[in-house]
């Protein structure tokens, strides 16, 4: 599971760097994205525009990562691709996450996230 992380000055901006998203990644992307948001700002946004792939298992991590996420913190998602925003449409998750166009440009890369 390959994830890069770029700080920005209200939080973090991870970066999946997988072209899938599915049950053979499911469960360490959502560990060690949730590892991950413990130590970040008040805004994570998780940039998935790498992904053209995913299943309910990778939709099952990314609302695991949103319900665990520490109170006064938010999740956004961006970057999605068209195969990865339906997903999130027939399931009806588009109504409950926060969902933007474009990945963020600004921050510092931080570099790639450990395993």
């Amino acid at each position: 599971m390959q994830l890069t992380l770029l700080a920005k000055d209200d939080g973090v901006t991870i970066r999946v760097d997988e072209r899938r998203l599915d049950a053979a990644v499911a469960t360490a992307f959502k560990d060690r994205v949730r590892n991950l948001v413990a130590h970040a700002g008040t805004r994570v946004t998780l940039d998935l525009s790498a992904v053209d792939f995913m299943d309910s298992s990778g939709l099952g991590a990314i609302i695991a990562i949103y319900k665990a996420m520490p109170k006064g913190r938010s999740l956004e998602l961006t970057g999605l691709s068209s195969n990865v925003a339906r997903v999130f449409r027939l399931t009806r998750m588009d109504t409950v996450l926060t969902i933007r166009p474009q990945p963020p440009t600004d921050g510092a890369q931080l570099g790639e996230a450990s395993p």
